[in-house]
């Protein structure tokens, strides 16, 4: 039998819905204007996370949600230039390590100033210290929900 949703339930789910659409959208739209996609940014800030900039096609590709062959096809046009290299992965035949360039790295550097002020203009200014306390163990619970 189906569970259906209470009014306020439907609202506050209509309300997420419409913020996974709208908020990425105007981010990706500022970044654009900065010189990268939003999936060239989230490959570039992921790998400066990293010790030496490096990490694994299976365990980037899971961090970031993707299927390895979208990470390496993206990863392909991103090397090719110059943000990041990749070179066999001596521990998985079929893998590959990927490295974030210097060039990668200033390019980033450079992107996040104007990506940071994206961000607080479009979603933080807008919440309270309280609210977005509460966003990120919201956020976290539901994000660490098993597949």
């Amino acid at each position: 039998m189906t569970q259906w949703l209470s009014t306020d339930e439907e609202r506050a789910w209509r309300a997420v819905r419409r913020l996974l659409t709208v908020l990425p959208s105007r981010l990706g739209r500022d970044l654009t204007q900065l010189g990268l996609s939003s999936a060239d940014y989230e490959v570039l800030s992921t790998l400066s996370e990293k010790p030496g900039r490096r990490w694994g096609l299976r365990d980037f590709a899971e961090k970031m949600q993707w299927s390895r062959s979208r990470l390496s096809h993206h990863a392909a046009r991103m090397e090719a230039r110059g943000l990041i290299e990749r070179e066999a992965d001596p521990a998985d035949a079929r893998g590959s390590i990927y490295h974030l360039t210097d060039a990668g790295f200033a390019v980033l550097a450079e992107a996040a100033p104007g990506h940071l002020a994206s961000v607080r203009a479009r979603f933080l200014d807008h919440l309270s210290p309280e609210e977005v306390a509460v966003l990120e163990r919201v956020a976290d619970r539901i994000a660490d929900l098993p597949d």
